[in-house]
């Protein structure tokens, strides 16, 4: 298995809570979570941080996208990051996300978003 301390993961969820509790999983797992309250903070953390290999965001947020047109803007001007999506409220077709996105529905459990990063890792 890969070392993943030197593998940064970006958690992207407005809600603080529940961004904690990605966060504690995140680095749990061994990463390194950088936070983000919404996508237009993610652009820039992305923009600025070269170091970010994995996207984990939710789907609604408030700004100027959510978390869908996040993961489009991520695959088309950062191909090689892993994008997974999670959403509590609706579960979107694959053909309404892009390719190579891992989805999770809400309340996720810890083990399997643990076991999703030791896996793209």
């Amino acid at each position: 298995m890969p070392s993943t301390s030197r593998i940064t993961v970006l958690v992207v969820e407005d809600e603080p809570l529940v961004r904690m509790d990605a966060v504690d999983i995140v680095e749990e797992a061994g990463f390194i979570a950088v936070e983000a309250a919404n996508a237009d903070e993610a652009i820039h953390i992305l923009e600025t941080n070269p170091d970010i290999r994995i996207v984990f965001t939710d789907i609604d947020m408030p700004g100027s996208m959510d978390g869908i047109k996040l993961a489009f803007a991520v695959r088309d001007r950062w191909p090689p990051v892993i994008i997974m999506i999670a959403s509590g409220h609706r579960r979107p077709l694959a053909a309404e996300m892009p390719d190579r996105v891992r989805f999770f529905s809400k309340p996720y459990g810890h083990a399997a978003i643990r076991t999703a990063l030791l896996e793209v890792a």
